[in-house]
């Protein structure tokens, strides 16, 4: 008699983003039941084709996460859960010191869906958890933003949100460690998502941002158009399941481009290799041409704005 599968559960997994490439690739495994989720499931059609059940779920709404757990209760007699992976998500990308007070509402509500989500639902999915342990696996998809050499400027607010997500992640890892169940960090790189579109503010830099002399090389930034050339999501999915379907996957997963540059860069003091994100973030043209407008050994001025 085959083994029954393993079940998990996978947030935002709306079309073209990387939670429909996870739940294709658990999928195509043969040895998971996945259950896909998204907020609004009429954005879940590219799994249609692979038969993969999809459940609705909005990780910042209380009722629709009791719904979801209600639902995947009622598929069995003995309802339990193997792995819940987080994934849903958004983005925000602005510079910190352009961040009005209307913005600042916005940039809370990220945290809402980017960090506080992550308690509300592992909480209420727990039970189900413990009933998989010993063996379960909790995964938070926490990316390379939560590291400190990859930070991007201009997306201050998300990398905050980031490393909150990683900090709570870590915690988790001890707490329930004791009931079986293994926490995961998986640290994500650059993957070719629509993910840019998919963020809380539109990124553009205002009117009177002190950024403004360097417009063009801040707006490529702000456009997150290393993610335009990042790894492929479904070799990027395909080689993160094939980690968690072993047996005792590591605490930490690092996959996608860069996700190597940054991990080599944390056995550097920190500051060491800034010359890399400017590189890839256009910040030295900027730099240059900001100590050019304010002169030499000069700071720019209320006359000399840049």
């Amino acid at each position: 008699m085959a083994s029954p599968k393993r079940t998990v559960l996978i947030t935002g997994c709306s079309d073209g983003g990387l939670g429909s490439a996870l739940a294709i690739a658990f999928h195509k495994t043969g040895n998971w039941r996945v259950f896909a989720s998204a907020r609004n499931p009429s954005k879940l059609t590219a799994l249609a084709p692979f038969g993969i059940e999809t459940v609705p779920l909005d990780v910042v709404s209380p009722s629709s996460i009791a719904s979801a757990v209600a639902y995947i209760s009622s598929l069995t007699t003995n309802p339990s859960l193997d792995c819940l992976l987080h994934n849903a998500g958004a983005g925000f990308t602005m510079p910190l010191m352009d961040i009005d007070p209307a913005l600042l509402s916005e940039a809370k509500s990220l945290f809402d869906l980017n960090v506080w989500s992550l308690l509300t639902v592992t909480q209420a999915f727990l039970p189900l958890l413990r009933n998989a342990a010993p063996g379960a696996l909790l995964v938070v998809n926490t990316s390379l933003s939560s590291q400190t050499a990859g930070m991007a400027p201009f997306a201050g607010v998300y990398n905050a949100s980031k490393a909150a997500a990683a900090a709570i992640t870590e915690t988790l890892r001890i707490e329930l460690a004791v009931f079986g169940i293994r926490t995961i960090n998986l640290v994500t790189g650059a993957v070719k998502t629509n993910f840019g579109p998919n963020r809380a503010v539109e990124a553009t830099l205002s009117a009177g941002s002190i950024y403004g002399l360097a417009r063009e090389e801040a707006q490529k930034v702000m456009d997150n158009t290393v993610v335009e050339e990042g790894s492929d999501a479904t070799e990027w999915a395909g080689q993160v399941v094939r980690e968690l379907s072993g047996g005792r996957p590591g605490f930490w997963i690092w996959k996608g481009k860069l996700a190597v540059v940054v991990w080599i860069a944390g056995f550097f003091p920190v500051g060491s290799l800034d010359w890399v994100m400017k590189g890839i973030s256009g910040l030295g043209a900027m730099e240059k041409r900001i100590r050019e407008a304010v002169g030499p050994g000069g700071v720019a001025g209320k006359d000399k704005a840049v």
